[in-house]
């Protein structure tokens, strides 16, 4: 697979969605004539039925930014309806030019103009795009033009699905971070989640991480799924993000419609360098998160935290503090629901690892059989 390039090709194609719009130079647009919106439309309730949360940009594409580019994201929906796009540039340092964008084959519009400007640290959302429905569980793909040059962008790393850059194959994305949709009729979550969520230990556009699988089994639901490898609930990490306790308020309260945020994260506190061997700190994290999600009117439901003997970190010691960990959480004390992923893939002859059947090869990542004992372990009533 050729290596994406920091600088695609100049291009003056259109946009197969933007029929009629030819390239045009990285400046403002003027004063918008802006439709009224519908009547239809200000009743919808919006929900993020697809979503990737954003790091600094410390990969070359996203390092070197683009001039002229064309970024194209193919993303699994969970909930459909009408659709609205969002895309943000959290760590960004100076505004983008966004557009032309085509969704799904047909044009988007940011307040009736093709382009719009991201502002540095901002987020954008668009005009529901005009005559796009979609259906649960539908694959969309998104044309973004990026007139640039952009300077280094906001992304996320690695969604385990295919994209493409200038026609070269990524699995990253860039500063689009949620499709909103109208028609979810059922639980409305998001998962607030480490490189399990994310989907390590599942093969790329398989569409098998557990928040994946979840959907599937509740008709109507919308899962946006926060994941973010390596994430901690108490630490920052240059490559891996701020910790899941930094970037609640953006990723999280920021969704519209979200009635449960799910807390998968805590493996890493322990096993990332520097490691937290005190649990009560790791329990202390846990409990910032549920007051903030209450005082926004959401439901808290966390998880236990998987076992890890095999991967190359775990030690005894550190075995015993997931485990005062895991204690705790079970008590009910902590969330307003727990999901036990513990004991959903943990081998009961060795609680201390994966059974193997559900091991991706490296002890801490489950592969698609263990993706499915999470989402099975996940009670719906706890999510309403």
């Amino acid at each position: 697979m050729p290596a994406v390039s920091g600088r695609g090709p100049a291009r003056r194609r259109v946009l197969t969605a933007a029929a009629g719009l030819t390239a045009v130079a990285a400046t403002a647009p003027g004063p918008p004539a802006v439709a009224a919106p519908s009547r239809e439309a200000d009743r919808s309730r919006w929900t993020t039925s697809w979503a990737a949360a954003q790091t600094a940009p410390t990969a070359t594409v996203a390092s070197a930014g683009l001039t002229d580019g064309t970024f194209i994201a193919t993303v699994r929906l969970s909930a459909g309806g009408q659709v609205r796009l969002r895309y943000g540039h959290a760590f960004g340092t100076k505004p983008v030019l966004v557009g032309p964008v085509a969704a799904g084959g047909h044009a988007v519009t940011f307040g009736g103009q093709p382009q719009a400007w991201i502002a540095a640290g901002a987020s954008l959302t668009s005009d529901p795009v005009a005559g796009l429905r979609t259906t649960e569980a539908a694959l969309l793909t998104v044309e973004t033009r990026l007139p640039g040059p952009t300077g280094p962008l906001s992304f996320h790393r690695n969604t385990h699905a295919s994209h493409s850059v200038d026609g070269v194959r990524t699995t990253s994305v860039f500063l689009l971070t949620a499709v909103e949709v109208t028609a979810a009729h059922g639980p409305v979550i998001a998962v607030l989640g480490d490189s399990i969520a994310e989907g390590v230990g599942t093969p790329d556009d398989a569409d098998l991480r557990w928040p994946d699988q979840l959907a599937r089994r509740l008709p109507g639901s919308a899962v946006a799924n926060l994941g973010i490898s390596g994430n901690r609930v108490l630490l920052d990490d240059a490559r891996f993000g701020p910790s899941g306790q930094s970037r609640f308020d953006r990723d999280v309260l920021s969704l519209p419609g979200l009635r449960t945020v799910f807390v998968h994260l805590g493996v890493n506190d322990l096993q990332q360098p520097p490691g937290q061997t005190d649990p009560t700190l790791v329990l202390a994290g846990y409990r910032q998160l549920v007051l903030r999600g209450r005082g926004a009117g959401l439901r808290v439901v966390g998880a236990t935290i998987t076992p890890f003997e095999g991967w190359a970190r775990w030690t005894p010691g550190l075995e015993a503090v997931r485990q005062r960990i895991n204690a705790a959480v079970r008590t009910g004390r902590v969330f307003d629901a727990v999901a036990d992923f513990d004991a959903a893939v943990r081998d009961p002859d060795r609680p201390s690892r994966m059974l193997p059947a559900h091991d991706s090869g490296d002890g801490l990542h489950p592969n698609p059989s263990g993706h499915a004992a999470l989402a099975a372990a996940v009670d719906r009533r706890h999510l309403l």
